[in-house]
């Protein structure tokens, strides 16, 4: 578990912290490595530099024993079979070698020192060192040692947090590019310096930056091309839908009549709604924004539409509670709470709650509610989410969606706990 919250911690921090993290730990590693053989080479030197003084000073305590016949008293420790001499240091002597040996850790005297014996007839002739200096230098050396390691460390950590600074600048620059595209707009681009098809070499950064500007700049040629496309297509059918829809105002009244009559009428809303998404997509549309009271005005919507398929004549139940000020386009909220009702009476079930609650109105039905893939995805042109063919064509929702983005509203698809679909449409409050 801590391992693992370790990884996410980790996998959480930015590209410059780890790469300063990861060159402090590699220059921590490498200055370890280097101190140790550093501490090693000065421990060796002290070392043979002990036993060269031990060994010298053994050899003028034995010539002064053999002149005087006594061993010297001073501060070499010189004895005649000293009792606290190591034990492989008296067997080596008294099989007639001149050695010496290291007590780094004090264990023979209760200091660090250095031993030196030698074979004299059936006895040991040793001399013994403190090295008290030797082990206060090294230990000063040591610290050194560390003060150095840490400092280059820190410095390391520091010059890859600069060095990093700027990548991971440019990558911040890259991503939010990214979301303003995926967000809608179009033209946003980062503009790394060096220009659209220089040869960048082995800058993958300038790469990347100059791949996601070239696919920003074909992606907004293509919707620009496929609005422009559906909103001359939808102009097109306009003048020739309107002769048709008077020949058949003309037509003798009869069943014939009445379908080519609904048919008519269904294309006009077709190429309607088609213009309408257009001039969303292009962005050209602008609200007449005004303080309202948010209840007055739906329940105005509501009165005029009278007995009217959008509101109360289509088994829709109106309630209001509170009063809220809001800003708003009167006249574009309607569109969104006609098309939200006309859904809900489409594909729901029951009758139809629209409900004002301060600066909100939900708009419920008693149906299946709505499918998993639209509150995953959000609402898409010409898919319904009905099994049945030809029940309508999606653009409903995406227009309602559309228009409340022009308005500064915010519409929240949900199903009730109990069934049913709900939406509320969230208007800013004057």
């Amino acid at each position: 578990m801590r391992l693992r919250t370790l990884g996410l911690r980790w996998h959480t921090l930015g590209l410059r912290w780890k790469i300063a993290a990861l060159l402090a730990a590699g220059c921590a590693v490498v200055a370890l490595a280097i101190g140790l053989l550093i501490h090693h080479a000065r421990l060796d030197q002290v070392c043979d530099g002990a036993r060269s003084a031990a060994t010298a000073q053994l050899v003028r305590v034995r010539q002064v024993y053999e002149l005087t016949g006594q061993v010297p008293q001073d501060d070499t420790d010189a004895a005649i079979d000293a009792a606290s001499l190591p034990g492989p240091l008296r067997a080596a002597a008294l099989d007639g070698r001149r050695t010496t040996y290291l007590d780094l850790d004090g264990t023979e005297g209760g200091e660090p020192a250095v031993w030196a014996a030698r074979p004299v007839g059936d006895h040991v002739l040793s001399v013994r060192m403190p090295l008290r200096e030797q082990a206060d230098e090294m230990a000063e050396f040591d610290r050194q040692l560390l003060v150095s390691g840490a400092v280059v460390v820190a410095l390391a950590a520091l010059g890859g947090a600069a060095i990093a600074s700027r990548l991971s600048r440019d990558l911040r620059t890259a991503a939010a590019t990214a979301r303003r595209i995926s967000q809608g707009e179009l033209d946003a681009r980062i503009g790394h310096p060096l220009p659209p098809g220089f040869r960048h070499g082995k800058n993958e950064v300038a790469d990347l930056a100059t791949a996601v500007d070239t696919m920003a700049a074909t992606l907004q040629q293509r919707l620009e091309a496929e609005q422009r496309f559906t909103a001359d297509v939808a102009h097109e059918l306009r003048t020739p839908l309107t002769g048709l829809h008077t020949a058949a105002e003309l037509l003798p009244p009869s069943r014939p009549t009445e379908l080519v009559r609904d048919r008519v009428v269904a294309l006009r809303a077709l190429t309607e709604d088609l213009l309408e998404v257009a001039r969303l997509d292009a962005d050209v549309e602008r609200p007449d924004l005004d303080v309202h009271p948010l209840g007055t005005l739906v329940e105005g919507m509501v009165q005029r539409a009278g007995c009217a398929d959008q509101f109360t004549g289509g088994g829709v139940r109106f309630a209001r509670a509170g009063e809220r000020l809001v800003r708003t386009d009167a006249r574009r909220l309607e569109r969104i709470l006609t098309n939200l009702v006309g859904n809900a009476r489409k594909h729901g079930g029951g009758p139809v709650d629209l409900r004002v609650d301060g600066a909100a109105v939900t708009v419920r039905d008693r149906g299946p509610g709505f499918p998993p893939h639209l509150l995953r995805e959000g609402p898409q042109r010409f898919q319904t989410g009905a099994r049945e063919r030809g029940q309508g064509t999606g653009l409903g929702l995406t227009i309602a969606l559309g228009q409340a983005a022009v308005i500064g509203a915010r519409v929240e698809l949900s199903n009730a706990a109990d069934g049913g679909a709900v939406a509320v449409v969230h208007l800013p409050e004057a």
